[in-house]
C-alpha cells in the first residue's frame, strides 16, 4: 500500500508515546511534540513533560479573545437540555451550525441524570443555578472572563406574597421552576402540584418574568411549554399555597438574580476550583470539593485568559504510566500560570476531560473511547476556515500518489470569496472568485497554471472572504509542488529483507525511516546524497543490535532537494529468513 505523507493536525498518540520513551531514557526532560494552526489565530500544541513520577501529556489551545464578532465562547448543553449526556464530539458537531468550532469538557455533573453541578447561563438566560461553596466562571460580551463565587435567589408571586423558588432543580418542601432548558417535561413525581405558565419570558436575570397560569396538575411529569415554564410545589404547605395563589388564569411573576449581579454577562458555566488569580497559581481555593477530586492525578481540563485577553484551553491527559499520568488540580494551576494566564479556572476531570475540534478529538480519551458528558465550553469561529490540504506535497508525475491536490474552505455565512494559490517567482493562480453560500467548498489542483506545469516549490493556498455583515476574514495553508520523488515500491528478497526502489528526478539527500504502523520509529537508514535516477535501498532488518521481530512495518523515504522535501511511504511485512 503506497502512501503520500499527509499534513497532520496533531501528533498521534503513538508519536507521543515515542516521545515519552525518549524522555524516559534520559534524552530530554521536555519534548515538544507538535504545534499546528487550527483556525486563523488559533494554535494547538502538545508537549510531553517527563517528571520523576512519570510522563505528562499537556495539550494547549491558544485562541483570540472571543469578542462575539468572529470568535465567540459559549457553554453548550448535551442534547440541548440539562438532562442527559452525549460525547464531546457529538455535542461539538451538533452546535457547529456551519461555523468552525472547538469544544472542551465543562462542568462536573450528576452521573445519573446528566445535570451539571453548577451554573449554566447561555446568551443571558439562566438555566442552572451556581453550586454553593464553589467558584463559577462568567464570560462577558467582550470576552473577558470573571471567576467568582455567586449565589442564586429566585422568587415567585401570584395573588399572595413572594415565595422562594429553585430553578430546574427538585427540592422537597420547596417550589421549583422548570424552564424548557430542563427538558420536555417535569420529573415524574407524585404528591405535587404543578402550575403551567404560558407564556413566560426566558429566564433572564434581574427582570420580572410575567406570565399566566394556564393549567394546574397534580403529579408529574407535566409537559414544559417551549414558551413558558412549570412551577412545582412539594409538601402540603407549599401545595396549598400554590393552589390558592396560582389558579388557572392567575397572573404570576418570577424574579431571578445572582449575587454579585452577573446580569451583564453573556454566559456562565460551573466547574472549579479557581486555579490562577492575578497570574499566581492558587494552592488552596477552599472550595467545596472532596480532597481526592483535587489532589489525585487525573485527566483534567481548564480555561485561562492571558493578559492581552487571549484564551487558553488546556487539558492534561491521563492516566496511563506509559503515556501520561495526569495532574493534580494544583499542578494544572502551575502549568496555567507558566503559560501566562492571569486567570485560570478548572473544568471537568476524569474520563470526560478532553478537547474536540471540527468533529474529531484532539486529545486521547483516557479509557480508549469517548466518555459522555453534561456540558462543554465551545469556541466558535465564523470566518473563513481552510482545512489542511489533502496532502502536504503535490507530485503530478503519474505514479498514482499525490497527482492531484484537494483544497477546501468553509464559510459560516453567505460571503464573497477569492481563493488563490501563490507560488515561486510571484506566480499567482486564482481558483475561485465570487459569491458562495454557507458551507464547505472544494477545489482541486493538478499542478498546472492554466497553460502548462506550474513551477515547483513552496505554495500558499489563501482564501479571503467578506460575509453578509461586511466582516472580512482570511485563512491560508501551505503545501509544496515537488516531483523529485516517485514510484516507491518495497519488495523482500530471498532473505526476507525489505528493499525500497524509487525514482529521483533531480539530486537529493535521501533518508529512509522504518516505523511500526502505529507510527513508532524503530530504525533510520541514512542514505545520504543521491544523483537523479533509479534508486535502491535495503533495510537489514536490525533494530539497534537485534533482529527485528516479524510483523507489519512502514517504510518512509524523505528526499530533500533544491525544491524542498517530499516523502513517500509504503507498508510491508517483515519475515526474516534464517540460514544455517
Amino acid at each position: 500500500m503506497l502512501l503520500r505523507k499527509l499534513l497532520i493536525l496533531a501528533a498521534p498518540a503513538a508519536l507521543v508515546a515515542a516521545a515519552v520513551a525518549s524522555a524516559a531514557s534520559g534524552h530530554s526532560s521536555q519534548v515538544s511534540v507538535s504545534t499546528s494552526t487550527l483556525m486563523p489565530g488559533t494554535t494547538f500544541s502538545r508537549e510531553v513533560d517527563f517528571t520523576s513520577r512519570g510522563p505528562i501529556v499537556l495539550d494547549v489551545v491558544t485562541a483570540p479573545k472571543p469578542d462575539g464578532n468572529v470568535y465567540s465562547l459559549q457553554p453548550a448543553l448535551s442534547n440541548a437540555q440539562l438532562r442527559g449526556t452525549e460525547t464531546l464530539t457529538q455535542l461539538e458537531a451538533r452546535v457547529a451550525v456551519g461555523a468552525t468550532t472547538l469544544a472542551i469538557d465543562g462542568d462536573y455533573f450528576n452521573r445519573k441524570t446528566g445535570a451539571p453541578s453548577g451554573i449554566l447561563m447561555q446568551n443571558g438566560v439562566l438555566e442552572s443555578a451556581p453550586a454553593g461553596g464553589r467558584t463559577s466562571l462568567g464570560i462577558g460580551t467582550d470576552g473577558q472572563l470573571t471567576a467568582g463565587r455567586v449565589s442564586f435567589s429566585g422568587t415567585w408571586q401570584g395573588s399572595g406574597q413572594r415565595r422562594p423558588l429553585f430553578l430546574n432543580s427538585p427540592a422537597k418542601g420547596k417550589f421549583s421552576l422548570y424552564t424548557p432548558a430542563y427538558g420536555t417535561a417535569t420529573p415524574s413525581e407524585s404528591g405535587v402540584v404543578e402550575a403551567v405558565i404560558t407564556p413566560l419570558p426566558a429566564a433572564r436575570l434581574g427582570t420580572p418574568l410575567d406570565g399566566t397560569v394556564t393549567q394546574v396538575e397534580t403529579g408529574g411529569p407535566t409537559p414544559i411549554p417551549s414558551n413558558g415554564a412549570v412551577l412545582v410545589a412539594r409538601g402540603a404547605t407549599s401545595e396549598a399555597e400554590l393552589t390558592a395563589e396560582a389558579p388557572v388564569g392567575q397572573k404570576v411573576e418570577a424574579f431571578l438574580s445572582l449575587s454579585p449581579d452577573w446580569s451583564g454577562l453573556a454566559s456562565a458555566i460551573g466547574g472549579g476550583p479557581l486555579l490562577v488569580r492575578n497570574g499566581k497559581p492558587v494552592f488552596h481555593a477552599s472550595e467545596s470539593f472532596d480532597p481526592r477530586q483535587l489532589n489525585s492525578r487525573q485527566p483534567r481540563a481548564a480555561i485561562g485568559q492571558l493578559r492581552d485577553g487571549r484564551i487558553l484551553l488546556v487539558t492534561a491527559e491521563g492516566t496511563n504510566p506509559a503515556y501520561s499520568i495526569g495532574m493534580s488540580s494544583y499542578e494544572l494551576a502551575v502549568e496555567l500560570s507558566r503559560l501566562g494566564a492571569t486567570t485560570g479556572y478548572g473544568l471537568g476531570y476524569g474520563p470526560t476531560a478532553g478537547i474536540a475540534f471540527d468533529g474529531k478529538m484532539l486529545t486521547r480519551p483516557s479509557t480508549g473511547t469517548e466518555a459522555r458528558l453534561s456540558d462543554a465550553l465551545v469556541l466558535s469561529y465564523s470566518g473563513v476556515y481552510v482545512p489542511p490540504p489533502s496532502a502536504a506535497v503535490l507530485s503530478p508525475n503519474g505514479d498514482g500518489v499525490g497527482d492531484t491536490e484537494t483544497l477546501s474552505y468553509r464559510v459560516a455565512r453567505p460571503s464573497n470569496v477569492v481563493a488563490t494559490l501563490a507560488g515561486p517567482g510571484g506566480t499567482t493562480i486564482t481558483l475561485a472568485n465570487g459569491a458562495v453560500p454557507p458551507g464547505l467548498q472544494t477545489l482541486t489542483w493538478d499542478g498546472s497554471n492554466g497553460t502548462g506545469p506550474a513551477p515547483e516549490g513552496a505554495w500558499t493556498f489563501r482564501v479571503t472572504g467578506t460575509d453578509d455583515r461586511g466582516v472580512p476574514t482570511s485563512a491560508e495553508r501551505t503545501l509544496s509542488l515537488d516531483e523529485t520523488l516517485s514510484t516507491l515500491a518495497v519488495t523482500t528478497g530471498g532473505r526476507g529483507l525489505p528493499t525500497a526502489t524509487f525514482q529521483l528526478t533531480r539530486p537529493a539527500t535521501v533518508l529512509v525511516r522504518i516505523e511500526r504502523p502505529s507510527g513508532v520509529s524503530v530504525a533510520t537508514v541514512r542514505v545520504g546524497p543521491r544523483a537523479a535516477g533509479a534508486q535502491r535501498v535495503t533495510w537489514r532488518g536490525v533494530i539497534g543490535k537485534r533482529l527485528a521481530v516479524r510483523g507489519r512495518y512502514r517504510l518512509e523515504v524523505d528526499a530533500t532537494s533544491s525544491v524542498g522535501t517530499s516523502s513517500l511511504a509504503a507498508l510491508f511485512s517483515f519475515r526474516p529468513q534464517t540460514h544455517k
